[in-house]
């Protein structure tokens, strides 16, 4: 049965990587192998030799002797936990999605188009890969892209010249999003999960963040394509829409750098703080569109009525369902693994045959070699899975050097490939990227850059 399992995971995981292949939205598979996994696992509870408990990260003492009652019992218990922890995930990913659409409800992002006062090339790729690397780790790399190209189109007419601004958007919005908390997906699920804390993440990630943003970016500035000057229209429909638009944009930002505060003052899970702060910019939504929707009368016919004039509700309809549903589906398929005790076996074989790079800093021995090929491997296939495994596969404490070094790797590894990461997979869709032209123009300056900052990270993490 643990094979068939593997198989269907293996099947589901291919199925996601070939996504633009197959023309099969990723969160499909997701969702199925999700669901036939724990089929399987019901199915075959009996015939499981072991049993691994997430909320202690060890084996079940005496799994196999257990009655069919108590296995299903246990089976029932871990599924709960599991879909608390992802819940607590995708809670705090819809509050974090909302409050960037009602940021740009306001037309908030449009504040940033009046920082680029210059037209030379060079300048302006600083100051955007500066922005991808700061946004980024307020609203996350993928958000930021969107933002910033979003801009970029407004502002580099030469669609030649703007993919390669795009390029290295790519690169400084993933390198960004490693540092911060909240600033990608698979950070979020360490922090979350209690792996990582903010000052430790910080501490350990801000400099080699840094440098793999900024090696790539000058590289980039002694290119042609960099030299000379660009040609900037003015147009009145790039002004802001709103009169409200730098109030919501910093009031906003401001919310959700105050989640990790929250957190560290109640020591309540992110999600509880992330929902104050979508409910403080709520009410000043709602006060400056003059809107009277009430938030708790969903079902009333005056709700109905002033629904498409309240910004929440407009911006609840914009957030990516398909995204969340994704993450909920791979989640609890990795969890499945990982209550079979599989992933748990693996990261034991890895840390007994693969040797390591470096000084030994951690006592347990896992390979930097690992988790370097693991930021490789997040290019080629989805970081999210990749770092829910290795969840289960290690049980170092929190601020371990090890989840540090997964977050880096995990979140700026997806650079070297247009498809390797959200934020690239969102530029490719928004400006026609080839896969070749990327990997051909840009893949090299995203390696130098991921391999660059590794090399700080080995520096930084002998400082604490």
């Amino acid at each position: 049965m643990e094979a068939a399992i593997i198989i269907v995971f293996v099947v589901g995981y291919l199925a996601i990587t070939l996504e633009h292949n197959i023309k099969i939205d990723k969160l499909i598979p997701a969702l199925v192998m999700m669901a036939i996994s724990w089929a399987l696992i019901s199915l075959g509870i009996d015939a499981f030799p072991q049993w691994f408990d997430s909320a202690n990260h060890g084996l079940v003492d005496g799994f196999a002797a257990l009655d069919h009652e108590n296995k299903m019992h246990l089976m029932e218990e871990t599924l709960l936990h599991h879909l608390g922890k992802t819940a607590e995930i995708l809670v705090f990913l819809l509050g974090a999605m909302t409050i960037v659409e009602i940021i740009d409800y306001f037309d908030g992002f449009s504040t940033i188009k009046g920082f680029i006062k210059t037209k030379k090339k060079t300048k302006i790729l600083w100051i955007f890969a500066f922005l991808a690397f700061i946004l980024s780790a307020i609203i996350d790399n993928l958000t930021a892209t969107i933002v910033l190209i979003s801009i970029l189109q407004k502002i580099v007419k030469d669609r030649s010249v703007r993919l390669w601004f795009a390029g290295l958007i790519i690169i400084a919005a993933n390198a960004g999003g490693a540092w911060s908390p909240i600033g990608d997906v698979t950070t979020t699920m360490l922090w979350i999960g209690d792996k990582v804390s903010t000052g430790h993440l910080i501490g350990y990630l801000l400099l080699p963040s840094f440098v793999c943003m900024a090696v790539p970016t000058l590289i980039a500035s002694f290119l042609p394509a960099f030299k000379g000057n660009l040609e900037i229209e003015e147009s009145d429909n790039d002004k802001p829409k709103s009169k409200f638009s730098s109030t919501m944009l910093f009031l906003g930002l401001s919310a959700i750098v105050s989640v990790p505060i929250f957190k560290v003052i109640t020591h309540l899970p992110p999600y509880v703080g992330m929902m104050l702060a979508l409910g403080v910019v709520a009410v000043f939504a709602e006060v400056y569109s003059n809107s009277k929707f009430s938030l708790t009368e969903v079902n009333s016919a005056e709700s109905d009525a002033h629904a498409h004039h309240s910004p929440v509700h407009h911006s609840l309809s914009k957030i990516e369902l398909p995204s969340i549903l994704f993450f909920l589906g791979i989640l609890m398929a990795v969890a499945a693994l990982e209550s079979l005790g599989i992933l748990f076996g693996f990261a034991n074989t890895l840390k007994e045959t693969t040797p390591m790079l470096g000084t030994e800093l951690d006592p347990q021995g896992v390979s930097d070699l690992v988790v370097l090929l693991l930021g490789i491997g997040s290019a080629v296939i989805d970081n999210v899975p990749l770092v829910a495994a290795s969840l289960g596969m290690f049980s170092e404490p929190m601020d371990d050097v090890l989840w540090h070094f997964i977050a880096y790797s995990a979140g700026t590894g997806g650079s070297m490939l247009i498809i390797g990461s959200a934020a690239g997979v969102v530029a490719m869709g928004m400006e026609k990227i080839d896969f070749f032209w990327y990997l051909k123009k840009i893949a090299w300056l995203a390696l130098l850059g991921f391999l660059a900052g590794a090399l700080v990270f080995f520096f930084t993490r002998t400082l604490f």
